[in-house]
C-alpha cells in the first residue's frame, strides 16, 4: 500500500459570519502536500472568504485551520505560503522587474532570483516594462512571480485564470502542475468547470457548504456524469430535493 500523503491543509468545522450572516457554514477538508486541490463554485458561494481563512486574513467565527501543522496566518508561515489574488497585488508605477525584486527583498531573495522568477512565468521580455503598461494577462503572471520567488510550500491562488484568453490559461495550469510535481501544495478557486479536470482534487462550494469533496473521477463515478458540470449540477439537483 502506498504512504498517505502528508496534510498540507486541515480546515475542522470553520464557520465566517458577515454581516450577521453565514458565509461559511462549519466546513471541514485536508489538502494533501504536493496536490493541486481545485475550489469550485458560484460567485458568492463562499471560495474567497475560504481561501482567506486559510492565509489567515480572515476572522472566524469558530473552527480551526491549520497551515504546515501551524495555525492559519502565523509567524511560522510568513515565508512559506504565497497568496496570490484575484486583482494583480503589484504596484503599476514600477516595472515587472522591480516589483518582483521589493518582493524578493522583503524575504532575502537576491535580485537572481528575481529574474529566475520572472523567467519562470514567461516575462522575461517584459521585465523593464511598467506593471501599470500590462495585459490582464502579463499582469497575473507578474503576480504569480511575486508569490513565486519565496519558492512557497503552499500557494493559494483567488480565480488566477478569470479574464484570460485560453493560450494564458494553459500557460498557467502548465505552471501549476509543474509546481505540484516539484513538491507544493496548491489551492486555486475558479468558477469555469472545464479547469476542474485538472485538478487533484476538487471542493464543491455551494452557499457556505461543501458539496462535494473529492477526485474527479471519483466524482464523476459517484454522479454517473461524463463531465464535472453534469456531475455538479446533478449534485446541486439531489441537494434542492433532499431540501
Amino acid at each position: 500500500m502506498p504512504p498517505t500523503p502528508a496534510t498540507a491543509i486541515a480546515v475542522d468545522d470553520l464557520v465566517v459570519d458577515r454581516g450577521g450572516q453565514p458565509v461559511l457554514r462549519s466546513v471541514s477538508t485536508r489538502i494533501a502536500a504536493g496536490s493541486v486541490t481545485g475550489l469550485l463554485g458560484p460567485s458568492g458561494s463562499g471560495k474567497t472568504t475560504f481561501i482567506r481563512a486559510v492565509v489567515g486574513t480572515q476572522k472566524v467565527r469558530s473552527g480551526t485551520v491549520e497551515v504546515l501543522g501551524h495555525p492559519a496566518g502565523s509567524k511560522p508561515l510568513r515565508s512559506r505560503v504565497a497568496y496570490v489574488t484575484q486583482d494583480a497585488s503589484i504596484y503599476r508605477d514600477l516595472s515587472v522587474k522591480a516589483n518582483v525584486a521589493y518582493f524578493a527583498a522583503l524575504y532575502g531573495r537576491s535580485r537572481s532570483e528575481a529574474m529566475a522568477a520572472i523567467e519562470r512565468v514567461g516575462m522575461g521580455d517584459h521585465a523593464h516594462n511598467l506593471a501599470g503598461n500590462l495585459s490582464g494577462g502579463q499582469k497575473t503572471r507578474t503576480s504569480l512571480a511575486c508569490a513565486l520567488v519565496i519558492e512557497p510550500e503552499v500557494l493559494v491562488l483567488d480565480e488566477p485564470t478569470v479574464g484570460l484568453d485560453p493560450v494564458i490559461r494553459e500557460e498557467l495550469w502548465d505552471q501549476f502542475r509543474a509546481l505540484a510535481k516539484q513538491g507544493a501544495t496548491l489551492l486555486v478557486s475558479s468558477h469555469v468547470m472545464d479547469e476542474a479536470d485538472r485538478c487533484d482534487r476538487l471542493l464543491l462550494l455551494r452557499e457556505g457548504r461543501f458539496i462535494a469533496d473529492d477526485t474527479p473521477a471519483d466524482l464523476r463515478a459517484a454522479t454517473g456524469t461524463a463531465n464535472l458540470e453534469a456531475a455538479f449540477l446533478h449534485l446541486i439537483r439531489e441537494l434542492e430535493k433532499a431540501n
